[in-house]
């Protein structure tokens, strides 16, 4: 387990979703990963043992399906933007208040997946992560591998370094992670070719099993059943009812 108070630029430092029934997202969370929330409908902070881990509001009219977002930590948000866009991303939530937390922006990578931009103020980020309940890593899926290492290596200083058929993303300088975890403490991201273009977000849980019987019955569907995720850990990939997935994992030793 690690507690997080701070996020240096150019850390993924937060995860939430947007749903048409943010309510009914909720109930789901709740009974599948053991949250408790504090907010209401347009938007609500997923709490662990007191500490915010996530969040869940209101998808507006008009907006993409559900899905789970990752939210990079940077200094400014509309430098990062039009950063972003130079690199040949496309803008496609303009900076915008999130008063008090803080303010965002969106933005859609030269190969097609979408990532957040968080400039902080009250909120930095998750204030646990790693632990059953609360996220662990995010993961971009790409077509285009070499493309998005260069536009996340320019944009946020992320270097690459192979990972058995996955890539590691690694920011020189930061300490991050576990004690005992088998890659560096400056990966903050993992990259893996396919389609579609996605960022994908990964829960830590105590009982996969218990867990995936949960979400069937509060309503959700299996996408990847239990299955072996070397080195550690076994790990299953679910959708809640609105369709957003997220995938979780047990540490096994």
């Amino acid at each position: 387990m690690s507690d997080r108070h701070t996020y240096p630029a150019g850390v993924p430092c937060w995860v939430d979703t947007l749903q048409a029934d943010p309510a009914a997202a909720r109930d789901f969370y709740e009974r599948v990963l053991g949250w408790r929330f504090t907010g209401d409908d347009d938007y609500a902070v997923a709490r662990l043992h007191g500490a915010d881990v996530a969040g869940v509001g209101a998808r507006p009219d008009g907006a993409p399906a559900a899905a789970w977002l990752t939210h990079v930590r940077v200094d400014e948000v509309g430098a990062a933007a039009r950063r972003a866009e130079e690199l040949g991303a496309t803008v496609v939530v303009e900076p915008l208040d999130a008063s008090p937390a803080g303010r965002l922006a969106a933005v859609q990578d030269p190969t097609g997946a979408v990532a957040c931009l968080w400039e902080a103020r009250w909120r930095e980020g998750a204030e646990r992560v790693n632990e059953p309940g609360a996220w662990s890593m995010s993961m971009l899926q790409t077509p285009d591998p070499e493309a998005a290492a260069r536009f996340y290596g320019d944009l946020f200083g992320w270097r690459t370094e192979a990972f058995g058929p996955a890539t590691m993303f690694r920011l020189p300088g930061y300490v991050g992670g576990e004690p005992d975890q088998p890659v560096p403490h400056d990966v903050v991201a993992v990259m893996v070719a396919g389609e579609p273009a996605a960022w994908a977000v990964d829960f830590w849980i105590a009982d996969l099993e218990a867990a995936v019987a949960a979400t069937e019955a509060a309503g959700g569907r299996v996408v990847v059943g239990p299955h072996d995720q070397p080195p550690a850990f076994r790990s299953a990939v679910l959708a809640d009812p609105e369709g957003a997935t997220f995938s979780l994992s047990q540490l096994m030793r």
